[in-house]
């Protein structure tokens, strides 16, 4: 397990809720996914085991599949290029990859194909999510009779997101880019809920981060489709008018919800049995998905 990395070759420039990134050079940075979990935008003590691991091979598994639809920020640089310590190598070189520094695009694109978690409550309460007004008389996870695209800005680590509607974005990019990237995150994610739902899996929302590169063209970067940014649902014992089980950190959200916790840091410990089934979840989600068994 690797709650935190140290890599004593490369300066850290940047420690988020589950990445550490370092400097390679100029151009480029090298980001090493943890094991952290996060949970209402707080970092909870207790590593995941292999957690790391899966996000990286499961973005890396979609930013492949999706490669002749959006750029992304991997690099081809080889880590043993990098890392020349074999020790350090050891630790990080399922996790690691290289990226070319690009320029952020300042909210997350959110595509909801049911509603579901901050979306069903915001539904309950207003009949829209982010603006978008839905049907009246949805349950619980319902699907939506197509995808809606829900972004929300990006918070410093330890505060939370908001949900904003899509003017709100045409503000904060121009036009263009708000509809190109709307545009998009709906295409990839009907084309990887497809697929998903081949191999036994729902993919009932997801979150993208897309920057620009110096031509000023869109690039898929940070992580996709994985099981901390979108909720996963096994297709078999999937029902609307529940809150389905889930192969992503939904689980460990709702045993939070049973404690009395203020949702701010310090998080609390998890049990053990919590633990070891979040583990399981991903890395089965991961096997599915990409047929890799790590």
């Amino acid at each position: 397990m690797l709650f935190e990395s140290n890599l004593k070759s490369l300066k850290k420039v940047y420690q988020g809720k589950v990445r550490d990134i370092y400097e390679v050079d100029e151009q480029h940075w090298l980001i090493v996914t943890s094991d952290r979990l996060s949970a209402f935008d707080v970092v909870l003590p207790d590593p995941i085991p292999k957690k790391g691991m899966v996000l990286t091979t499961v973005s890396n598994f979609w930013f492949d599949r999706f490669s002749s639809k959006v750029k992304n920020h991997l690099s081809d640089i080889n880590l043993e290029d990098i890392i020349k310590d074999g020790q350090e190598l050891e630790i990080i070189k399922d996790r690691s990859v290289i990226v070319r520094k690009l320029k952020a695009l300042p909210f997350e694109a959110i595509v909801r194909g049911y509603v579901i978690g901050s979306g069903w409550k915001e539904y309950q309460n207003t009949g829209s999510i982010c603006g978008v007004a839905l049907p009246p008389n949805l349950k619980q996870a319902q699907q939506l009779e197509s995808p809606i695209f829900t972004p929300s800005t990006k918070a410093a680590v330890g505060d939370h997101d908001e949900n904003v509607n899509f003017d709100k974005i045409i503000d904060l990019v121009g036009k263009e880019i708000a509809e190109s990237v709307r545009d998009l995150s709906i295409e990839i994610y009907k084309q990887a809920a497809e697929y998903a739902l081949q191999c036994g899996i729902i993919i009932a929302d997801t979150k993208f981060e897309f920057g620009l590169d110096e031509n000023n063209e869109i690039v898929l970067i940070d992580e996709a489709l994985t099981p901390d940014s979108s909720r996963f649902w096994p297709k078999d014992t999937y029902q609307a008018g529940t809150s389905p089980k889930s192969y992503d950190k939904q689980y460990v959200r709702d045993y939070l919800e049973t404690l009395d916790w203020n949702k701010k840091a310090p998080g609390p410990n998890l049990p053990q049995d919590i633990i070891d089934n979040t583990s399981m979840k991903y890395l089965e989600a991961c096997e599915r998905l990409t047929g890799i068994k790590l």
